[in-house]
């Protein structure tokens, strides 16, 4: 969370004012921050694929149609709809809000203003005490020492179905490739 952007300050004489910066006052009583640089300009992390699939969705004639029609449908725009829709009702309206939120301040000439591009991540079967990975080959598994060509696991669930006492299942980012 980013620093607040103003405060609103409560005196013990009752008065009140609001600041920039949260002031060092003996007669002061309590100072709540008001909002956040981040609510005043909302950012929405995406993973590249996301918002590839953001831009050709932008770039539709018909949104609201393609909308209903393609990610509610579950026909288009996959990865997008999996980060808006998370089967629980309360994220998911949350979810939808800070979507059209988004949606409404996009500027594609400066996409970086509202969209933020965070690395794809993948689960790994890592080696507890080396750099050494899990590569699966059929039924069976080998150790290799590059992370790049080491199995990549979608949850944490499958990549625990081959850890063992040494081994983790960790979460890192994917290099492009």
């Amino acid at each position: 969370m980013t620093e607040p952007v103003a405060y609103l300050n409560k005196y013990l004489d009752k008065s009140t004012n609001i600041t920039r910066y949260k002031p060092e006052n003996q007669h002061l009583l309590s100072s709540d921050p008001l909002y956040t640089a981040e609510k005043l300009h909302p950012c929405m992390k995406m993973t590249q694929e996301e918002f590839d699939e953001f831009k050709q969705l932008w770039g539709s004639n018909d949104f609201w149609s393609s909308a209903e029609n393609d990610i509610l449908t579950y026909t288009t725009y996959e990865k997008l709809r999996d980060k808006i829709f998370v089967n629980d009702t309360e994220i998911d309206v949350k979810n939808t809000n800070d979507f059209a939120i988004i949606w409404a301040n996009f500027d594609p000439q400066n996409p970086e203003e509202t969209i933020e591009i965070i690395p794809e991540k993948k689960w790994f079967v890592r080696n507890k005490y080396e750099e050494i990975y899990l590569l699966v080959e059929g039924e069976y598994f080998k150790n290799v020492g590059e992370k790049e060509i080491a199995e990549r696991f979608s949850t944490k669930e499958e990549a625990e179905l081959w850890t063992n006492p040494l081994t983790e299942a960790v979460q890192l980012p994917v290099e492009d490739e």
